[in-house]
């Protein structure tokens, strides 16, 4: 039988059901918490989660946060606000822009684009973002291309140094680590979990930051291709508006899309060569699937390979110098219950 892209085709009902009955057993017995705190981006994946946390314990114990910044889109929040009134979940709008300007954010981030633009910045009304060079046309070496736009629309793009590089994104990661602050700290007041939002393509290739929105206590839709999420927003009802909308990286000031951000090519395809590539499936037939060539498949190939050995590290615990000794017994059953709050023990 011929390879097809029909391997992501999945049950949505079955697996709604499935999802749900996880969600309450993790809440309920393992975590031992009222609720799901889900950070809300206007797109899918969260809009799927939230659509699935307010099945599993109700639209009263799911609390939806917009956190919007200087660079965000203004989209996101009104499709988020949008989302949260059609599930009918309270939604807090927490403006993370005075934190990560008291952090220098903006400005480190400004700084590093100077090393390569020295004018930017000197005016209002400067935008920037970071790309990756199409792996279609021939092997790339993954190295990103800063490109900003002036006041007066002229754009210009070149390769950032390495180091100036590191800097602009270690800045940028401010912006997922402050959301990642409010959402546990809505969490904690409330005794409710925070719920990840990366699908398969996002954690498999390391597309999240370390302690931002890596951090999670569930993670709903971690083992489903992109592909899947959107049939599961389909049958949940997520909006249109929601659906319809390209996956963004919502990061930098000017719009960009995940895949020339981050993804060889656009989710739908880069899904199906993920499946191929977990399943041994010859790059011939994904190819004859997915309209490309053997040799495009291959490469793509290559470059899932190369980005699970560069993030593997995103997936570590914290490394011990000898191995700690579990807990067992009332010791274990007291976990998630601090007794002294504000200690940060069990917390």
């Amino acid at each position: 039988m011929a390879f097809t892209t029909d391997v992501l085709r999945i049950d949505s009902a079955r697996m709604v059901r499935s999802i749900e009955e996880a969600l309450r057993d993790q809440l309920g017995r393992t975590l031992r918490r009222k609720g799901i705190v889900v950070g809300l981006s206007g797109g899918i994946d969260s809009s799927v989660v939230a659509a699935l946390a307010v099945r599993a314990v109700g639209p009263d114990k799911v609390l939806a946060l917009l956190m919007p910044e200087r660079d965000s889109s203004p989209s996101s929040l009104s499709l988020g606000k949008m989302l949260a009134k059609h599930l009918g979940i309270e939604f807090v709008v927490e403006d993370i822009a005075p934190a990560l300007t008291a952090m220098g954010c903006y400005a480190r981030q400004d700084d590093a684009i100077r090393t390569v633009f020295p004018e930017y910045g000197n005016t209002a009304g400067w935008t920037c973002k970071l790309t990756l060079p199409s792996i279609l046309d021939g092997d790339r070496i993954n190295v990103f291309q800063l490109t900003v736009r002036s006041p007066n629309g002229k754009e210009s793009t070149s390769r950032m140094m390495p180091e100036a590089y590191r800097q602009l994104v270690a800045a940028t990661n401010f912006k997922q680590r402050v959301r990642k602050m409010f959402e546990y700290y809505h969490a904690d007041r409330l005794a409710y979990v925070v719920a990840g939002t990366p699908n398969r393509l996002e954690y498999d290739q390391g597309f999240f930051v370390k302690q931002g929105d890596g951090a999670a206590d569930v993670k709903p839709i971690a083992h489903l291709y992109k592909t899947q999420v959107y049939a599961l927003a389909e049958h949940l009802g997520v909006p249109q508006e929601i659906r319809s909308r390209p996956p963004t990286t919502d990061t930098f000031s000017m719009e960009q899309t995940q895949e020339e951000f981050y993804f060889a090519l656009p989710y739908d395809k880069m899904d199906v060569c993920l499946y191929g590539k977990n399943h041994g499936v010859s790059a011939s037939d994904v190819a004859r699937a997915i309209g490309l060539t053997p040799l495009q498949v291959e490469r793509v190939y290559r470059d899932i390979d190369a980005k699970r050995r560069t993030t593997r590290w995103l997936h570590s615990p914290p490394l011990l110098v000898e191995p700690v000794t579990e807990m067992h017994g009332s010791d274990a059953e007291d976990v998630g219950h601090p007794r002294v709050a504000g200690t940060g023990a069990g917390v």
